[in-house]
């Protein structure tokens, strides 16, 4: 792997951290990414479903899920993982992203991962040929690519150092904060990184000095290198050999900071959990002296690196890096108080799901009214056999007649002399789980029996328990020596044309056990159509628990709903065409049963 990260590279971002994800997208928009470098955000105790981030002026809406697992499957494309767990959990987030698979690399932000650990996850890692950043670290960069986090800073500060296009260098530090100041240091002298990882400052990291520069001894785009170290460790020694050995060829300039340790007593500890010598070959002076042995470009001091960055960078007598187009992040924005997936109303044209009305709503355009549900309830062209059945439903379900409910209501509120809409309302109001809910109903229970695999006795005691009647099992009238012509249409249409019908065909021997104890017990038409959706939503791909969600949010009874409108609307258009008069209930169809108060 010549390369880290590409401009393709997305992630996955393991805690809700919105102002380093802000961040990576204000880079993302600077350096002009066709997509995000944030795929999805796992964010485990948020009932949220999404998250709005600026994408420049604009907001862009990044998934949430629950698990890695979750995001994963979802976003396939992303193998960057960026763990911002805390120390208590960073380890368990590696190590189920290490056995999920599907990631090139992980970095780990928490410091503080015991160190036995550290050790486990890190041998794990490398079994896995997964690049482990951190622990302890702010990432790493791939300029005018990718970038992790907060690693350079802000956009300004990023722009200055010339983060936002690959330079020449290679750069490898322990230090989040000397890496910074570093960026800014070499593109003050020289023309910038194309590449540069903080290794993290935890006595055992994932990826160390070593695996980082040979990545880069094979990157073309990597010039030479600079190796940021400090006191305590040996990692340098493996750098000091793969240049004896020949493995690493490019020039590298390095310096190991604490050197001053030497004036003091032996155990002191320099910020990191890593910066603390336990041997002469740990210090930073026998390191520096060591590197500078094999041909390294060893500065005299910190003070030096500058100097020597420019001499190396001057030797190289390297091209001028053109600078690229970039884009400009506004510095007010404003967030948008609604968001809408479905349709869009700016331009010359309003779109359902991004089709232009025009091409959905003339008949020669062949699309009915299935196909506009099917792409503003759904997202999705579904085809023609199922928009075809969405078409059948809603004339199903159009009406039955002036003595139910809701039509009932509606005929009262138009004959109060109210409008159209206000008369509609009212029937719909009526709507839920007594008249028309049984489509919902249908769907939940038959479909959990069928997901869990009841017989259909097993099923019959099951909601015996529950202390539920059946949902869309019984007719009023209709029975086996009578049945409904609508349900005959219905799975006469599904015979036909469905890929599949293993609901509807496990439901049918529930029927069988329902009319054994009583003929009307039949599966309804409220029944069949719930039932139906289950067999078209699995037909179309979808995903038991994305059909689950289309169950739970009221989905099938919105189907009621707009066919049942029609009829509703036939009602009232009807009492204002007879103008018919006020409604009064006759008293004659009243229980009066009226005592006298008690006196308290």
């Amino acid at each position: 792997m010549a390369k880290l990260y590409t401009k393709d590279t997305q992630a996955i971002f393991w805690n809700n951290n919105t102002t380093a994800i802000q961040r990576m997208l204000d880079y993302d928009y600077t350096i002009q990414r066709k997509k995000p470098s944030v795929a999805a955000i796992v964010a485990p105790t948020s009932g949220n479903k999404f998250e709005k981030f600026f994408y420049g002026p604009d907001e862009i809406m990044i998934p949430l899920y629950k698990t890695t697992a979750a995001a994963k499957a979802a976003q396939p494309g992303a193998d960057v993982l960026l763990n911002f767990a805390s120390f208590r959990t960073a380890y368990d987030v590696t190590m189920e992203a290490l056995e999920i698979g599907g990631f090139s690399s992980i970095m780990i932000t928490a410091e503080g991962i015991p160190e036995r650990l550290a050790r486990a996850m890190n041998a794990t890692a490398r079994e896995k040929n997964v690049t482990v950043i951190g622990p302890a670290t702010v990432g790493a960069i791939a300029p005018g690519a990718f970038k992790i986090a907060n690693i350079g800073g802000t956009i300004e500060n990023i722009v200055q150092s010339k983060l936002h296009r690959a330079g020449s260098c290679g750069l490898v530090t322990r230090s989040g904060g000397l890496f910074n100041e570093l960026s800014n240091i070499i593109a003050i002298n020289a023309d910038g990184i194309a590449e540069g990882v903080a290794i993290g400052g935890d006595r055992f990291v994932g990826s160390v000095f070593i695996d980082n520069l040979l990545r880069m001894e094979e990157n073309p785009e990597v010039k030479y290198m600079i190796l940021l170290g400090e006191v305590g460790g040996t990692e340098e020694y493996k750098v000091i050999e793969a240049v004896k050995s020949g493995k690493i060829k490019k020039p590298i300039i390095a310096w190991c900071i604490g050197t001053i340790a030497k004036y003091y007593d032996s155990g002191v500890q320099f910020g990191h959990a890593g910066a603390s010598a336990n041997g002469d070959m740990e210090t930073a002076e026998a390191k520096n002296n060591a590197m500078a042995a094999v041909g390294i470009h060893v500065p005299a001091s910190f003070n030096d690196l500058p100097l020597m960055i420019k001499k190396v960078y001057t030797e190289l007598n390297l091209p001028a890096i053109p600078e690229p187009d970039m884009s400009v992040c506004p510095s007010v924005r404003k967030s948008k108080e609604f968001i809408c997936t479905i349709s869009d109303d700016r331009g010359d044209e309003c779109t359902y799901a991004g089709f232009p009305i025009s091409s959905l709503a003339t008949p020669e355009t062949g699309k009915g009214i299935g196909d506009v549900v099917s792409l503003l309830w759904f997202k999705k062209q579904y085809p023609k056999w199922a928009t075809d059945f969405i078409e059948t439903v809603i004339k199903t379900v159009a009406d039955h007649g002036p003595a139910v409910s809701g039509a009932h209501n509606a005929k009262v509120t138009a004959r109060a002399g109210k409008s159209v809409v206000e008369s509609l309302v009212t029937g719909l109001l009526t709507i839920g789980p007594r008249f028309g809910g049984a489509i919902d109903g249908a769907a939940e229970y038959f479909k959990y029996a069928d997901d869990n695999k009841l017989t259909p006795a097993e099923f019959l005691n099951h909601m015996k328990k529950e202390g539920v009647p059946i949902p869309g099992i019984g007719h009023r009238i209709k029975s086996l020596k009578n049945p409904d012509l609508r349900v005959e249409g219905l799975k006469k249409y599904a015979a036909q044309y469905f890929p599949s019908t293993s609901l509807l065909d496990y439901a049918l021997t529930v029927e069988q056990l329902t009319t054994s104890k009583k003929e009307n017990l039949i599966l309804n038409v409220d029944g069949t159509i719930g039932i139906l959706m289950v067999d078209m939503w699995r037909a179309l791909g979808y995903t038991e628990e994305e059909i689950n969600e289309f169950i739970s949010s009221g989905t099938l009874n919105a189907f009621f709903i707009v066919g049942r409108s029609i009829g509703f609307i036939g009602h009232v258009l009807d009492e204002k065409r007879l103008a018919m008069p006020m409604y009064r209930h006759p008293m004659s169809d009243i229980l009066y049963d009226v005592q006298v108060a008690d006196k308290i």
